[in-house]
This record gives structure tokens, sequence and C-alpha cells, in this order.
């Protein structure tokens, strides 16, 4: 199933517009939340088929939020790809051990997003 709607949790308004701007520039329905009590909650609501977590947010960190979501029998199908300025190996090893598909460092290149978007699909 190609994906089509688009989950960016981002605490950073510059972070979501960006990411937001490229995905719809090219056909991606996109939805946002602020942090990852938001994102739980929208997930639900929103039923995307892909999330673009970042990392250091106010309340739970996007490694808990990606963790609650592959533990959740309801959502962890949902891949999430998480788009961090924490740019450690070590940082990577343990967002893809809570869960997620793919790990991005901030300024995420956009031909790099689309790319790991399209390998999801």
């Amino acid at each position: 199933m190609a994906i089509k709607k688009i989950l960016i949790v981002d605490d950073s308004p510059t972070e979501r517009y960006y990411l937001t701007d490229i995905l719809v520039k090219h056909g991606y329905e996109v939805a946002t939340a602020e942090n990852g009590e938001e994102a739980l909650a929208r997930i639900r609501v929103e039923k995307p088929q892909l999330i673009l977590m970042d990392v250091v947010m106010p309340g739970a960190n996007g490694f808990q939020v990606t963790r609650s979501i592959a533990r959740d029998p309801e959502l962890q199908d949902v891949p999430v790809i998480i788009c961090s300025s924490k740019n450690q190996e070590t940082d990577r090893i343990w967002g893809l051990r809570q869960g997620a598909k793919e790990y991005l460092v901030k300024p995420v290149d956009a031909a790099d997003l689309l790319a790991k978007i399209a390998a999801l699909d």
C-alpha cells in the first residue's frame, strides 16, 4: 500500500514547516504534532501511514514515543522514521532498537527523506 498520509512530530515550527513543504510538494498528505503526547492522540485520529519523529521534545522524547507505538498492537504497523539532530551512532542504534525503521540526522536532506519513504512503500 502506497504511503500517502504522514504525521510529522517535532516541537520546532521551523522543522515542521520544512518537512511539510517537502512532503506536500511530492503529493503527500501531512498532519503535525508538537510533542509526543499530542502525537499519540493524533495517530489514533489521523491514522497516518508513516510517522516522522523528532527525538528531543518536551515531555516524552521521540525514543519513548516510538517505543510506545512499536509496543501498541493497534499502532505497531505504522512505520516511524526518526529525524533528529542527535547524530551519534549510538543514538541511531537506540532509535532503531525502539522500533524506528530509519534514522535521519537533521538537517534532513529532501532527496534522502523521499528515498527512505519510497523504500518503505
